[in-house]
């Protein structure tokens, strides 16, 4: 199999004039070579994307097996459970069946975020939907099987119908288990629909089939002589299917692809999935937190229409199911850019904790608890907003949003809140859109005849506005000082902070801390999401906003579950204020931090600094009557000002809420990003807002095959010069000069020896610098009167990188002055975010790339005595010196062997030329000879002797002599 090449400049490219703007991105697959023709923004040349997928469809066919394996697994263990219904004695124990049960949901949840990647849509929410369901089953199994639910009737049941099944019959199991059964049932068989609509044949017939035997359970619960046969018979159909598509793949791989069972090949799927995927948007992570909305709101709509008698424990695991699933989203949904949809997901979550919460503290106390007004209507605050912004994207999506904003005002009007039939009614609401939200989806996801939703209806209206302008690309981050995998979280952690702090403000008494509903609050939306929130700027490069995410989130944990988790209790001691000492010290040097941010990031500190002031004061006995509420207030105020600057800033490139400046700026420095733009290196836009800054006179740091690089256009001689005194560049490293190809010095090739000449070619493109003498070919490169700022007076050091980037970016703005991007005798600048830091605001951009492919300089070979066969090093960099000696023997060889007199070619150019094709049976023989000369040492004792020599009487002149 061919090896991958390197990425190539698209053929339409200029010298290095005007560049169209497209990168080709050669890449093999195995087998057989596909192509996927795309075209860059701004640009309608078409390139081509050969995809290598030798690797990657195994691994596809891995995942896909193991998913549908465990499916057949988790449904053989319920079609024995459920077979052995009549026999005195269950063959696996509840207890057993549970915990069988979350180990396939583990193992199919797993195989759906690693088949994400893939694009595999309907087959991930597949995965994902099982995975919940059989964990929330496996979970009511476990506490069925110890006795966790009431037995009153079961007894009774089972003896009037001579069965020993736990399920039949218990109210409990009943009430527990109905509303997550109806709910699965509808989102499977919207699967199993969908599934079949894409041709999916294994897919759609277990979808269907698990919702059958969802159905089928549903009615086993009411009716206990209904029998369960048809429950086993559904779960066998779907083992069996299962075990086919297994089997299929096995055939498939055993025959290397020549002979596939019906409905098992995976060549057609990939091509598909290849042909819809479309930038960054995974309608799977919308399909599946949709799915889990209607289980959850299932639990309540179930009791408002009286399908269950009662709201109770036995229905937590459906609500704490879907809510971790729904946080696994929300991180998914970073990793993929998609910053509005990963906060909606953490708001739906963050409900689901506080339903599941409600529920089961009636397991422990008696009566109803209270829940805090103002979070709630705090809550149905940042719902609105965020459905303002999402209209943006569609317009169904922003009007499911307000959905939970009327149900967050529904509980705000009830003391009962999701205990009151109002609340309950928006639940019926929002099961019912979700569903219909769900099929829509799906329908859309492959479907070319699409139904309307609204999409980017808003988004054209804000584009013919003048005064707003939004920003470009949203789906891929532009990262200032950091690059990472995901999308910013500052949003969510801003939000969680504003709903943390309003909580707060009716903290309960200190005797039943319980009675009010704060803890889940607190703990999740403060605690849990701001770790993720800290984690994920971290990622980004941001290491003051992370160091403050995860102290706060680890405060609110801690706090939250001793004040409002009822560890506290009614005793206070020095003890407890010691520890929050140690966080007042930690916030301290935060808050001197963000003194070098901005004002709105000072005030955010600050506040919070007031914050663990009145748990201090709280501690010791000493907090001031109303003093909490007010601080919490106030901070609140705060976070809910930077959730709302920092989502609308990260939407729209203008207007711009105001953050403030910094109070102290330091060199090196900056939030303004106009004084020194970071921008990603895989737009073409991006390479050619560097490129402008380079023809108008900057200089900018960018990537390349080796370190990041300090460059200036060398028909720029300001910005040469600039650029060398910038970096106080020292004398035994001067600047190095960069072209993107030979052609480049194709005109200029007679002032090059033959040996030379061929040498660069071999050599080029890689990380070898060749330091060649100073001659007129500067001039055909335009460097002539930057040439002072290069090189020594002697010799230049010349290269052609082997990166795509970089030589992109040749092509625009034509041969570049090179020179490390950090002051002399520091190390070598590895990361983009290094650049600024070293350098300042003397760059003018900063094209990032992330981490630099290696931490080593490129080699630098003294090429000036390379007539006489003789080569130096000034430095052995990341291309060690035996591969540069030995690519130098086979060069010399080229131009060792053959026979030409020199006093008949009339140009050096003919020489050069004739050498190649004068004797073609002695070329051939030379060939043979470069692959027998890689054999041996490139020391220089095994050169091979002169065959023919060029008569030096006829030369033309004594550089034409070949040693």
């Amino acid at each position: 199999m061919e090896k991958p090449q390197a990425m190539k400049e698209c053929e339409q490219v200029n010298k290095w004039g005007g560049a169209c703007g497209c990168v080709q991105v050669p890449i093999y697959k195995a087998g057989n070579v596909t192509t996927e023709k795309y075209s860059a923004a701004g640009c309608g040349v078409e390139f081509i994307q050969h995809n290598m997928t030798e690797s990657s469809g195994k691994t596809k066919s891995l995942h896909a097996s193991i998913g549908t394996l465990a499916i057949s697994a988790g449904s053989f263990l319920l079609a024995i459970n459920y077979y052995s219904w009549t026999t005195a004695t269950t063959v696996i124990p509840s207890t057993a069946l549970g915990i069988l049960l979350l180990i396939v949901a583990a193992i199919l949840a797993y195989v759906g975020i690693r088949k994400c990647r893939t694009n595999a849509s309907l087959c991930v929410l597949f995965y994902w939907t099982v995975s919940a369901l059989w964990f929330s089953s496996g979970i009511n199994f476990i506490l069925a099987g110890n006795n966790v639910f009431s037995n009153t009737n079961l007894n009774t049941v089972s003896t009037l119908s001579g069965t020993n099944f736990p399920l039949a019959g218990n109210p409990d199991m009943t009430n527990a288990n109905v509303p997550g059964l109806i709910a699965f049932a509808v989102g499977l068989f919207i699967i199993g629909i969908t599934g079949i609509l894409q041709n999916e044949t294994p897919l759609a017939l277990m979808a269907i089939a698990l919702s059958l035997s969802s159905i089928h359970e549903t009615v086993l619960l009411y009716k206990v002589n209904f029998g369960a046969s048809a429950i086993a018979c559904n779960y066998l159909i779907v083992t069996l299917i299962g075990l086919y598509f297994v089997a299929g793949r096995v055939v498939s791989i055993l025959s290397k692809g020549q002979f596939n069972l019906p409905g098992t090949s995976l060549t057609e799927k990939a091509d598909q999935e290849q042909g819809t995927m479309k930038g960054l948007s995974r309608i799977e992570f919308e399909a599946t937190y949709l799915l889990l909305n209607m289980v959850s709101s299932s639990v309540f709509a179930c009791r408002l229409l009286g399908i269950t008698n009662s709201l109770f424990v036995g229905q937590v695991p459906w609500l704490w199911t879907a809510a971790v699933f729904q946080t696994a989203i929300c991180i998914l949904s970073y990793r993929y850019y998609n910053m509005l949809d990963a906060t909606t997901v953490a708001f739906f979550s963050i409900l689901r904790f506080a339903e599941g919460y409600s529920l089961l503290y009636q397991f422990f106390n008696t009566g109803e608890p209270n829940f805090p007004l103002p979070f709630l209507i705090v809550f149905a605050v940042l719902f609105f907003i965020l459905s303002l912004f999402t209209s943006l994207k569609s317009l169904i999506d922003s009007g499911y949003l307000l959905l939970f904003v009327a149900y967050c005002i529904a509980l705000a009007c009830s003391p009962q809140a999701f205990f009151h039939g109002g609340s309950q009614g928006v639940n019926v609401a929002i099961f019912l859109f979700s569903a219909i939200l769900l099929l829509i989806k799906l329908y859309n996801s492959k479907s070319s005849a699409k139904i309307c939703i609204g999409e980017g209806i808003i988004e054209k209206l804000f584009a013919r506005n003048s005064f707003f302008k939004l920003r470009q690309g949203k789906s891929t981050p532009e990262p200032f000082l950091g690059f990472s995998k995901y999308a910013d979280a500052d949003v969510l952690a801003h939000a969680c902070s504003a709903l943390a702090a309003f909580a707060m403000t009716m903290p309960g008494t200190s005797s039943t801390p319980l009675l009010t509903v704060v803890l889940p609050w607190v703990v999740v939306a403060g605690g849990i999401y701001h770790l993720i929130c800290g984690s994920v700027a971290f990622s980004r490069g941001k290491t003051l906003e992370s160091s403050a995410f995860i102290l706060y989130g680890v405060m609110w944990v801690i706090w939250g579950l001793t004040r409002y988790g009822g560890l506290y209790g009614t005793s206070r001691g020095f003890n407890t204020a010691v520890g929050i000492i140690s966080f007042l010290l930690f916030n301290s040097f935060i808050v001197f931090s963000t003194l070098f941010l901005t004002k709105a990031w000072f005030a955010y500190s600050l506040t919070f600094q007031l914050i663990l002031i009145s748990f201090l004061l709280d501690s010791l006995n000493a907090l001031p009557q109303g003093y909490d509420i007010a601080i919490t207030i106030i901070f609140g105020l705060v976070s809910f000002y930077c959730f709302l600057a920092t989502l609308f800033n990260s939407v729209f490139e203008g207007p711009q809420i105001p953050v403030g400046s910094p109070f102290i700026k330091i060199s090196g420095f900056s939030n303004d990003k106009s004084k020194c733009p970071h921008v990603v290196s895989t737009r073409t836009s991006s390479v050619r807002q560097i490129a402008e800054i380079m023809k108008n006179g900057g200089i900018c740091g960018i990537p390349t095959d080796t370190v990041y690089v300090l460059v200036a256009a060398c028909n720029q001689p300001d910005a040469v010069e600039k650029a060398y005194k910038t970096k106080l560049q020292a004398q035994d490293r001067p600047m190095s000069l960069w072209i993107s190809s030979l052609e480049q010095l194709a005109s200029a090739k007679h002032l090059f020896s033959p040996l030379l000449w061929d040498f660069m070619q071999k050599a080029w493109p890689s990380s070898i610098s060749l330091v060649i003498p100073r001659g007129p070919w500067l001039e055909v490169l335009g460097a002539k009167e930057s040439s002072k700022y290069i090189g020594t007076p002697q010799s230049i050091a010349i290269r052609i990188p082997d990166c795509t980037v970089t030589t992109h970016l040749i092509d625009m703005v034509g041969p570049i002055a090179v020179t490390s991007a950090n002051p002399s005798g520091e190390a070598d600048t590895t990361h983009h975010n290094q650049v600024f830091a070293k350098l300042g605001d003397k760059v003018d951009g900063v094209l990032c790339d992330g981490p630099s492919p290696e931490n080593i300089a490129s080699t630098v070979v003294d090429c000036t005595k390379i007539d006489s066969g003789n080569l130096g090093f000034f430095r052995v960099g990341i291309v060690p010196k035996s591969q540069v000696l030995q690519i130098f023997e086979q060069v010399k060889s080229r131009n060792t062997f053959g026979y030409e007199n020199s006093a008949f070619v009339g140009s050096t150019d003919q020489l050069d030329n004739s050498a190649d094709n004068s004797n073609p049976e002695l070329y051939e023989e030379i060939e043979a000879k470069e692959t027998t000369d890689q054999l041996q040492n490139c020391d220089g004792n095994s050169n091979p002797q002169p065959k023919a020599y060029v008569n030096g009487g006829f030369a033309l002149n004594e550089t034409d002599l070949k040693l």
